[in-house]
């Protein structure tokens, strides 16, 4: 059975022989190591062209503010694999970004796309505030979630929302996604009956856009740079292990709900 139309696989990414390795149209040794940085040549990689300063820049900046994020489930699952099977880290992180979905890291997407749909309603001729006031609506009428707003614990603002922004800025980048992302901030209290701010999954793509970086790319910005912070906590997992005392918590909490066979934790 054939999918899709090509018979013979195709790359414009990577070649070599016996000397040299090109990568994108350079060459890997003479033309970037030592030359970019890995975020630049992620960005090579990805779309065949190196970015400007200001993509560098807010590349970096958004690599960096989605690295870290704590104890959270992915984190815990990788943890947790390492402490089992300690000889394969490659599956510890595995773990951890298997885990990076709707909820955990996949709102950057989401919101990007939501922000693109909004530019393009834009560019067609409607005004920014009632295309904003329209989306929200329909998300609410939908019951569904507003990708990029809301965070439990930075309620007032996400302290990393104003820096990226800010990084942008100082760039010299389009802002225009991120005017977007303000507007919707804006309407939402009106709409949904409570303030909804930007998080740091919704500057991610506004401050992305402004520099050229594609929508359908999106999700791999957090899962590239989450991919550096499970590295440290393994790191980490093997000089102070927390693997099974986080499975030890866990069963401590567990209270089991369904039933039980006559005679159970009876003395024998």
């Amino acid at each position: 059975m054939k999918i899709g139309k090509s018979t013979v696989p195709r790359t414009a990414i990577c070649t070599s022989d016996e000397h040299t390795i090109v990568v994108r149209g350079q060459d890997l040794c003479q033309d970037l190591i030592g030359h970019t940085s890995f975020a630049d040549y992620f960005f090579l990689l990805l779309t065949g062209r190196r970015p400007d300063a200001a993509c560098s820049a807010v590349l970096n900046a958004t690599l960096v503010a989605i690295a870290e994020h704590g104890l959270v489930p992915s984190v815990q699952a990788s943890r947790m694999t390492y402490a089992a099977a300690p000889d394969a880290m490659q599956g510890a992180v595995a773990a951890g970004i298997l885990g990076c979905g709707s909820v955990i890291l996949g709102a950057s997407e989401t919101a990007g796309r939501l922000f693109a749909d909004v530019a393009a309603r834009v560019d067609a001729g409607e005004a920014l505030d009632d295309v904003a006031t329209d989306v929200i609506r329909t998300l609410k009428s939908t019951r569904s979630a507003i990708p990029g707003y809301g965070h439990p614990l930075h309620k007032s603002s996400d302290p990393r929302v104003a820096r990226l922004i800010a990084v942008a800025t100082e760039a010299g980048a389009d802002l225009r996604f991120v005017e977007i992302a303000q507007a919707i901030e804006r309407v939402i209290p009106g709409i949904v009956g409570k303030e909804l701010r930007l998080n740091v999954s919704a500057a991610i793509p506004a401050v992305l856009l402004g520099v050229g970086f594609p929508v359908a790319s999106l999700h791999g910005v957090p899962i590239l740079a989450r991919t550096a912070g499970l590295i440290a906590h393994l790191a980490e997992e093997a000089e102070t292990p927390s693997g099974f005392a986080l499975s030890y918590q866990a069963t401590r909490e567990l209270q089991y709900e369904g039933e039980l066979p006559d005679g159970f934790g009876a003395a024998k």
